[in-house]
């Protein structure tokens, strides 16, 4: 089974401050919130580190870190704010796909109420185990549908993309498995070091410290293809589960209703930053990689996101997976 792309954990919204220029474009960017992953991406769009957008922009672009509600708290601040280009938000699948469909009532429809700008780059997600686990995917699945009836994995949360990354892994390889949902994808990953769980499904950066310390077992990385950022570890499919991948995916949105003079603007700044050197070391530094030119345009995250839309309301329902 092809698992849509996601992202993990809480979100936030990038927001511009209020200050009038003559671009007629916001300062400041809106992250949603809580994750590592998504707090870092954020920082290269602003001034934490590259700096790269603040300076095409020729203004400060400010990250506002936005949790609750699997990063649904920080999007709604956008869907219901003024159209005029001082806000707007990183979405991701967990905020802009996967909130629409697990969720019976969403705070805001996010093909209805956002303008698309432009799709920026994709994560991947990696299987990590306690100390002791099987160190290949072939003998992790034995083991686990050896010991299904015991076997616990872990989540930032019910509903949190970990959790659902997790619940489709294991339908995919047979097996139901008791869920342990945290408060955040960090207790998680500590309680796992401790060997309280069994195993979790992370975005990989926050997998990569303990994985280099030996702290935790890395069983395959959830894409068709190796990671740059993880080169000597397997593949799902090249460990033989084919049809099989899990990414993230990050995206910039502006509320509905803002004028296509503004939205036109920000692509361009967010492209002419995509293509800046430093700014594409940094992102690689975190293990994302920014999608190719072709898939840069407003009216591709249109499609894209209707197509994620659809994905997980397939996946969601196969698995079984509710946000309660």
């Amino acid at each position: 089974m092809a698992v849509p792309s996601l992202i993990r954990g809480r979100c936030g919204y990038l927001a511009m401050r209020r200050a009038r220029n003559r671009t007629g474009l916001a300062e400041s960017a809106v992250d949603h919130g809580g994750g590592i992953s998504r707090r870092r991406f954020g920082r290269h769009l602003g001034p934490h580190r590259a700096a790269r957008l603040s300076e095409v922009l020729g203004q400060p672009v400010v990250v506002e870190n936005i949790g609750g509600g699997g990063g649904t708290a920080g999007t709604a601040r956008i869907a219901t704010g003024a159209a005029d280009g001082y806000q707007f938000a990183l979405g991701t699948s967990a905020t802009h796909a996967l909130s629409q469909v697990l969720r019976k009532n969403p705070p805001y429809d996010s093909t209805a109420d956002f303008v698309p700008v432009a799709l920026i780059a994709e994560q991947p997600f990696v299987l990590i185990a306690r100390k002791g686990m099987p160190a290949n995917l072939l003998e992790f699945v034995s083991y686990a549908k050896a010991n299904a009836a015991k076997i616990q994995y872990g989540s930032a949360g019910a509903g949190s993309a970990t959790h659902l990354i997790c619940a489709l892994f294991n339908a995919a390889i047979g097996i139901t498995a008791a869920h342990v949902p945290y408060n955040g994808g960090a207790p998680a990953l500590q309680d796992l070091v401790a060997g309280r769980i069994d195993y979790f499904c992370p975005v990989v950066t926050i997998a990569i410290p303990q994985i280099e310390n030996k702290g935790v077992q890395a069983v395959a990385i959830l894409t068709r293809d190796r990671a740059p950022i993880l080169p000597t570890l397997a593949s799902a499919a090249e460990q033989g589960l084919a049809n099989f991948t899990a990414n993230t995916w990050f995206a910039v949105f502006l509320r509905k209703g803002t004028p296509a003079s503004i939205a036109q603007k920000l692509n361009a700044a967010l492209l002419a930053t995509m293509e800046t050197p430093s700014v594409q070391a940094q992102f690689k530094k975190i293990g994302a990689e920014i999608v190719a030119p072709e898939r840069r345009a407003p009216d591709y995250l249109e499609r894209f996101l209707k197509g994620e839309i659809e994905k997980w309301a397939i996946a969601v329902k196969a698995a079984n997976v509710t946000a309660e």
